[in-house]
């Protein structure tokens, strides 16, 4: 009855390994997405920046 309730829980060392490696590198993944996301807001904020500081062409014509 737990077992139904439960579920079947393989206890195969194989798959805890294979698991492991794979939540590791999954973590590694999630690292480096995290790094590129803060890597391209700063450039973003960069630019966004830049962008203020120049006037646009149609404001250097004279009216």
């Amino acid at each position: 009855m737990a077992k139904a309730l439960m579920g079947h829980v393989n206890s195969d060392v194989r798959t805890t390994t294979v698991l492991t490696v794979e939540n590791r590198r999954l973590r590694r993944r999630v690292e480096d997405l995290e790094a590129l996301v803060l890597r391209l807001q700063a450039e973003n904020d960069r630019l966004a920046a830049a962008a203020r500081h120049e006037r646009p062409a149609e404001d250097l014509q004279p009216a």
